[in-house]
């Protein structure tokens, strides 16, 4: 049993990743900050069930995750889109401040991958993507998750995240290759 008191000393090292993440899901920068707060909210409360010594980032992301799901199905609509190129702000703002207090360390491997988005036929791509799919590759090749932990995440099976996975990165490859056949590309 984890101790509550220790909630935010343990939990807010994540607040940026989770942001970004709420940010990918609900396309819109009030939307991300309320399922941030949300998420925060319901950890809080909840802090005294998460297992010290486990995965708390994917215990977050559980959260946040869940939370954006219930909320997108209360509104039983897509949540409003907005571009993804208002989201290099805030990977420009992490990585700044990624690289000044690590003196400059070599990037993580979700900046890498995130430096993989700033296509706009990649973003563009990835913003068509259904949101079956979508959620597992963002969190599979963006946040970096295993399989395991998106199917405790997503509460699915880890053969559905698989398949998911899989459509979604064979769903993401077909987009690119007709938009590159569009453009003259290849």
């Amino acid at each position: 049993m984890a101790d509550q008191d220790t909630f935010e000393a343990d939990a807010l090292e994540y607040a940026g990743q989770l942001y970004a993440a709420a940010l990918r899901m609900t396309r819109n920068a009030a939307d991300a900050e309320d399922l941030v707060q949300e998420t925060f909210l319901k950890g809080f409360r909840s802090y005294h069930t998460f297992k010290h010594g486990t995965n708390l980032k994917a215990w977050l992301y559980r959260i946040l995750t869940n939370s954006y799901i219930n909320n997108y199905r209360k509104k039983g609509r897509r949540p409003q889109e907005v571009e993804l190129g208002e989201l290099e702000d805030v990977y420009l703002f992490k990585r700044l401040h990624t690289s000044s207090s690590t003196g400059g360390a070599t990037e993580s491997a979700e900046d890498e991958a995130l430096n993989r988005f700033t296509n706009p036929l990649i973003r563009t791509a990835v913003e068509e993507l259904p949101e079956t799919f979508r959620l597992p590759v963002l969190l599979a090749d963006v946040e970096g998750f295993s399989y395991k932990e998106i199917a405790e995440i997503m509460d699915v099976p880890i053969g559905t995240v698989m398949s998911r996975l899989h459509r979604g990165r064979k769903a993401l490859q077909k987009q690119l290759y007709e938009l590159a056949e569009e453009r003259g590309l290849v």
